[in-house]
């Protein structure tokens, strides 16, 4: 249901109803008057929260236009109650609602037509459209936004004067009241009419296709990243944003959804979203000799049909989970992984990926992550947990969050000599399953009480004139942050607006990325260093939490792949109890991690090792896996990510060359057939003239 704000206006609106049916019945016109306006109110706040009970209502037709109508109606039914049936404003009541009612087919016509026709069937980041075709104005905001529940509240004014004027006992405030219903609804539809002609209509798809060919034509991009997923998988592609920028090709991003356009983050690579099938495979893209794969997914196939290019597979991370072994992976002309890690897997699965399709490119991603160097002095040590979600098959194996989290967070934060807990589930948990949302709540109160109580505790000081420093200082950067993206970004632009204006400013966009880091390290300063924390959201990000933290307790997915470039001490929880060895033989990330059960009675080793780095025991270890699973330090992961790409195109340009050697050797031998009666064919036969 939301906050408790929203279910108490959920209760207050269905309850409204029957109110006002009884308000009716009586009849009463204050008690009436103050049940419709509960209703109204209640109805409008849930909207605007976008409530779940507001969806649900939709789908058993209750949606908003029936409980206009059954307000309308019990309205009538109160006028009728009160014997003013055979009064003028009865039937001005009935005639005004049946008015009002045939006006909202021509507005939703209208606002669908508008909406329609200014969807492109290209959208498009940082790429110049504006100078090709024109692109006219959206309406005005307020005449499309949340416009059917706008139109519907039109007929306040008539429920308003109806009301007065049975109050009042005279018709002429009702009137006025019908009368301004009428004539706004009618002006509201005919505001739409100008954007459904003329020059205020976008130009047709064949004009805009032909306006981004001719941009792929000046601009001749190399390398595609091509992306197509939910909008909630939207990270999967914003993680390789950072290494399409630093391509030494020219970079071009494909899109097949709008919904993961508009959570794209921002970025100066060229975009283009194609949601048509038919209109992807007719762009020119001639010049490109890479395509790069972020997921496996049905919509790769329109792609992977072009045989100019050759298609790699770079997946959304690195770990031991089977979808790093799909058996789809082998439709690819090469499959690349961080380290030697990624080939092996690949070997042991045999699902059809050959060796030699393997390169090894390392994780430009994991730039950020700084190496451990052990607790700085005066600090306690920070130990972040950071599960995977549920996953779609139920297995129990996938997360630790429901049957271990609760002991390893209890453990942590009762620990002695202390430590700083630092609790980030990954933002799908709960969304599969009902048990993994209720042990996220459970362990987000434990840490939550638990930094209530650390914070009562006098032994743990905080420098609240530092922290206070660095809230204003947060304060300021989000202020300005929101500034520029509230300047530069889509928000209150509709879909062409944003294709025609869409090209980045390349000085706001640095001045974001330094905005953000100005942001993370005065997040961290904003608080004690002691003080447990629940961390959700998209800032700050994963690897900021790595940076801060002194070890890792996680699950069995990429986010443990990517935490051993740090080289801190990790545990990894075999929530599905096979046993450390059998669990160290079926995942090579855990190879150098302390190995946890679901009671958690091992997390004393975890916190040795990070309070005494002599002693600890896998420090080797974690530096060998770290080579074998990410590659080696040197060169830069971004420079053998070029190598690789470069590499590649060449073997496509190899292989486009060859083609058009052999079409032209076929085309002159078939002419030279023609021109030469008696001609030897290829097969050193005559086609029979002046044989004997």
């Amino acid at each position: 249901m939301g906050s408790a704000a929203e279910l108490a206006a959920a209760v207050l609106m269905v309850a409204g109803f029957p109110a006002l049916m009884l308000a009716a019945l009586v009849p009463s016109v204050p008690a009436f008057a103050a049940a419709a306006a509960v209703t109204y109110l209640a109805d409008h706040y849930l909207h605007r929260k976008g409530s779940y009970l507001i969806n649900r209502l939709g789908k058993v037709r209750a949606g908003l236009s029936i409980r206009f109508l059954i307000r309308q109606l019990l309205l009538i039914l109160l006028l009728a109650r009160l014997s003013y049936a055979d009064n003028l404003i009865y039937y001005g009541a009935i005639a005004c609602f049946i008015a009002f009612y045939g006006l909202q087919a021509p507005h939703g016509a209208l606002v669908t037509l508008i909406r329609n026709r200014r969807r492109m069937p290209v959208a498009t980041r940082n790429i110049d459209l504006k100078s090709r075709i024109r692109i006219p104005d959206a309406p005005p905001r307020g005449l499309l936004h949340r416009s059917a529940e706008k139109m519907l509240h039109l007929d306040l004014a008539a429920v308003a004067g109806i009301l007065v004027a049975a109050h009042m006992k005279s018709a002429l405030v009702g009137f006025v009241g019908i009368g301004i219903t009428v004539a706004l609804s009618s002006l509201y539809v005919l505001a739409l009419v100008p954007y459904v002609r003329g020059r205020k209509i976008p130009p047709k798809a064949e004009k805009v296709l032909a306006a981004v060919d001719d941009w792929l034509g000046e601009y001749q991009p190399e390398t595609v990243l091509y992306f197509s997923g939910s909008k909630d998988s939207a990270y999967q592609v914003n993680m390789w944003l950072d290494t399409m920028e630093n391509l030494d090709s020219k970079p071009l991003i494909i899109l097949r959804e709008r919904a993961i356009l508009n959570n794209l983050a921002p970025t100066t690579v060229p975009v283009i979203c194609v949601p048509g099938g038919v209109h992807l495979m007719n762009l020119d893209l001639s010049t490109v000799r890479v395509a790069l794969y972020a997921a496996n997914v049905g919509k790769n196939i329109h792609m992977l049909r072009v045989p100019t290019m050759k298609h790699v597979f770079i997946g959304h991370g690195d770990s031991d989970k089977l979808a790093s072994v799909n058996p789809f992976s082998k439709v690819y002309d090469e499959v690349w992984t961080a380290g030697r890690a990624g080939r092996d897997r690949y070997a042991i699965a045999d699902v059809g990926v050959r060796d030699d399709d393997i390169v090894e490119v390392g994780r430009p991603q994991l730039a950020p992550i700084q190496t451990w160097q052990g607790v700085p002095d005066g600090r306690i040590p920070t130990v972040l947990y950071a599960p995977t979600w549920e996953g779609w098959d139920g297995n129990p194996g996938n997360t630790s969050i429901v049957l271990a989290g609760e002991n390893i967070v209890k453990k942590l934060v009762a620990a002695d000599p202390p430590v700083r807990v630092l609790y980030k589930p990954h933002p799908f948990t709960g969304t599969v399953s009902k048990e993994a949302g209720a042990a996220h709540q459970r362990i987000t109160a434990l840490v939550r009480k638990a930094a209530a109580e650390r914070a009562a505790d006098a032994r743990f000081t905080a420098d609240t004139a530092a922290q206070a420093q660095a809230k204003t200082e947060l304060a300021r950067i989000e202020a300005r942050i929101a500034q520029l993206v509230g300047t530069g970004g889509d928000k209150g632009r509709d879909e062409a607006e944003a294709t025609r204006d869409g090209l980045v400013d390349v000085a706001r966009h640095e001045e974001v990325a330094r905005l953000r880091a100005e942001w993370n390290d005065a997040y961290w300063r904003a608080f004690p260093t002691w003080e447990h924390r629940v961390i959700t959201g998209a800032e700050p990000r994963l690897y900021d939490c790595f940076n801060v933290s002194d070890a890792m307790v996680s699950d069995i997915s990429s986010v443990v792949s990517d935490f051993i470039a740090s080289g801190k001490p990790y545990a990894v929880t075999d929530s599905a109890e096979v046993g450390a060895e059998e669990f160290k033989r079926n995942n090579t990330a855990v190879r150098a991690a302390v190995i946890l059960s679901n009671s958690a009675k091992e997390l004393g080793e975890l916190l040795s090792a990070v309070r005494d780095p002599a002693a600890d025991p896998l420090a080797e270890d974690r530096k060998e896996l770290k080579q074998y699973l990410l590659g080696p330090d040197e060169p830069a992961s971004i420079d053998q990510f070029n190598t690789a790409v470069a590499n590649l195109a060449l073997k496509a340009e190899t292989r486009n060359v060859g083609q058009e050697s052999r079409v032209a050797a076929a085309t002159a031998e078939a002419e030279l057939a023609n021109a030469v009666p008696g001609q030897r064919s290829a097969a050193g036969e005559t086609d029979g003239v002046g044989a004997g």
